[in-house]
């Protein structure tokens, strides 16, 4: 029996499962956090988290309003200094996956969390890159979630906050002590990976209900498909309980109650 459950739910749950059990995660702020505290919270208990401001282990009972939040330390099996986090622990190569968000993205994966509109006269000033870059860079992979639209899915990012695969699919190449990049888009139409020759994201899993037609009217390029679509599995029961009681205790954190 289908249940019923949103298309926000959606993506956040097909997100946590591309997080498999033991893996070291290192986690952005917002969807990348929601998810990666479903899969700790379901199928992953032994996942390890860590945030930017150098928290190891942490397993907070409420998701954080940002790197900074407090529960993030208190949750934490140990704090380091944030140059030690990215030299030894980034850098080192010690990070199986850096789970990512972004306000644009392109078709080659690049991610835009500086600016929009025109460099020197923007339209809009957005938070900058924090640890993205370093992030999308060492981590042995990456895995990127957003909201599915033409004003995040562009033809071109209005700037380069974090590499994915270069303006032409090749910024990676030859470039040593590098990861893989992003391996995965999870939206809340589809699941889409890069091709493997020339990197353009192609849409592989179309999630319940949406169609062919919904994820190209919400991308801002000439979008491909896989040869063989796949249909995204529906939540579980038990996967939106624990999804929903931890958006509620962390509304109700949040809001002083």
């Amino acid at each position: 029996m289908s249940l019923d459950y949103t298309a926000a739910e959606m993506m956040t749950v097909t997100a946590a499962r591309a997080l498999e059990n033991g893996m070291t995660c290192f986690v952005g702020i917002g969807l990348p956090s929601e998810a990666a505290n479903l899969a700790r919270l379901t199928h992953a208990p032994d996942v390890v988290l860590i945030y930017e401001s150098g928290t190891l282990q942490t397993q907070p009972d409420v998701l954080p309003l940002s790197i900074g939040d407090g529960e993030l330390a208190e949750t934490a099996l140990t704090t380091v200094a944030v140059p030690e986090m990215f030299r030894y622990w980034l850098q080192g190569g010690k990070i199986n996956v850096g789970f990512l968000g972004t306000a644009q993205i392109d078709r080659y994966c690049n991610l835009n969390t500086t600016l929009i509109g025109d460099y020197r006269e923007p339209k809009v000033r957005l938070p900058g890159g924090g640890g993205a870059p370093e992030i999308a860079t060492n981590a042995g992979e990456v895995f990127i979630t957003l909201k599915h639209s033409k004003r995040a899915f562009v033809d071109r990012v209005d700037f380069i906050t974090t590499l994915g695969f270069g303006r032409d699919g090749k910024g990676r190449d030859g470039v040593p002590n590098i990861g893989k990049g992003p391996t995965r888009v999870i939206t809340d139409l589809c699941v889409m990976k890069p091709d493997p020759e020339t990197k353009e994201l192609v849409v592989v899993s179309l999630h319940p209900g949406v169609t062919r037609e919904d994820v190209i009217e919400a991308t801002g390029w000439e979008l491909r498909f896989a040869e063989t679509l796949e249909s995204t599995p529906e939540p579980s029961a038990k996967e939106l309980e624990i999804l929903r009681d931890l958006k509620d205790r962390t509304a109700r954190a949040h809001s002083g109650q």
